[in-house]
């Protein structure tokens, strides 16, 4: 689908207003945010499982300890985060075609907006590096999000009915290259930089790893 420069604009200034009207960004009062409700269900994948699959990325005590020193330099560089990350989603039809209302299709501001506080609380919760339970657990609730299973129900909204599988991995590169440079603006050494920047390609890789198993047969994950 080729969108319209004024639906795209419309879209994202509509997104950003509605990310950055007054509202505290914690956690309890972003809507869908439901990391560690008891309702949640439980991942398919067991802790048992995430730690092979940690040391297969090579994630370790030092990428935790960067990945929480990240955290500091991040938190109040969210929201211009946020925009250079949208700014990608909205350039590239391919992913902002994942948010566009089936009844006129263009992209849909309000889901748009609603989406991006959540992704700024992801920001925070992976700079936290907690990969316990309530992480795993919140990790599957995201991935039937992205999935036939719950696309759309989170913010009612009449959009596509998935997310393709493909792009939830390959957005690891363009979501951790455009994070370096926030990552050394607070007078962090070269060297803490690049530890820090590693910690989150493995991170990122593995949430979208885990993101995908809704979308493998069974058996098959």
């Amino acid at each position: 689908m080729t969108l319209s420069p004024r639906h795209l604009a419309a879209a994202l200034a509509g997104a950003t207003a509605l990310a950055t009207a007054p509202a505290a960004m914690a956690a309890p009062t972003i809507p869908g945010y439901t990391h560690g409700q008891p309702g949640l269900a439980r991942s398919p994948v067991s802790l048992q499982e995430l730690d092979p699959l940690k040391r297969t990325l090579l994630l370790g005590d030092d990428d935790v300890r960067a990945l929480r020193q990240s955290r500091e330099i991040l938190a109040d560089q969210v929201e211009a985060i946020l925009d250079v990350w949208y700014g990608f989603v909205g350039a590239t039809p391919e992913l902002l075609a994942s948010f566009k209302h089936t009844g006129t299709g263009a992209p849909d501001a309000a889901y748009l907006g609603a989406v991006r506080k959540r992704f700024g609380q992801w920001i925070l919760d992976t700079a936290d590096a907690r990969f316990d339970q309530a992480w795993l657990d919140y990790q599957h609730e995201i991935a039937l999000r992205h999935a036939p299973a719950k696309k759309n129900q989170t913010d009612g909204v009449q959009s596509t009915p998935l997310v393709p599988m493909r792009y939830l991995s390959a957005l690891t590169i363009p979501v951790t290259t455009t994070l370096k440079p926030f990552l050394a603006k607070k007078g962090a050494s070269a060297a803490d930089v690049e530890k820090m920047h590693a910690a989150w390609v493995k991170s990122v890789l593995l949430q979208t790893i885990l993101w995908s198993q809704p979308y493998a047969r069974e058996g098959q994950f």
